[in-house]
């Protein structure tokens, strides 16, 4: 299966940020056993070694053809950066959040960049950009 085609769960994006080093909880919308209406099929919260987090939030499931997948996946999720328990939008230069704290209907691939771009990020540059007022 092509990454394009690579269904996000819960689990799985779940064990892709405890890979990368962060701490992560997350909980369920909707399930098979919950149809209550809930605005979000999952959500996903990590908190990485250098203080900056991401919120990861699964709208809606999609349905596939059986020959794709099978049952209920998510192709996109919404990612929200947090810092310091607030969201934020990402100091100046990177490709991600600028001018905003969320980047909607993001898929596998564009996920993985984030990820790899917000646990590198060393916090002090949004205390840097504060200070010059860029941020």
């Amino acid at each position: 299966m092509s990454a394009e085609q690579q269904p996000m769960t819960e689990t799985s994006l779940k064990e892709l940020l405890e890979a990368a080093g962060a701490r992560v909880m997350s909980r369920s919308g909707r399930n098979e056993h919950y149809g209550s209406p809930r605005e979000f099929s999952f959500e996903v919260k990590a908190l990485f070694a250098n203080g900056l987090g991401l919120h990861l939030l699964a709208r809606q499931y999609n349905y596939r053809d059986p020959w794709e997948a099978s049952g209920r996946v998510n192709d996109q999720v919404d990612a929200l950066l947090m810092h310091k328990g607030q969201y934020r939008e990402m100091p100046k230069g990177y490709p991600f959040f600028q001018g905003t704290d969320t980047e909607e209907e993001v898929d596998i691939e564009r996920l993985l960049e984030i990820v790899a771009t917000v646990k590198k990020i060393n916090p002090k540059l949004f205390t840097l950009q504060e200070l010059t007022g860029d941020l």
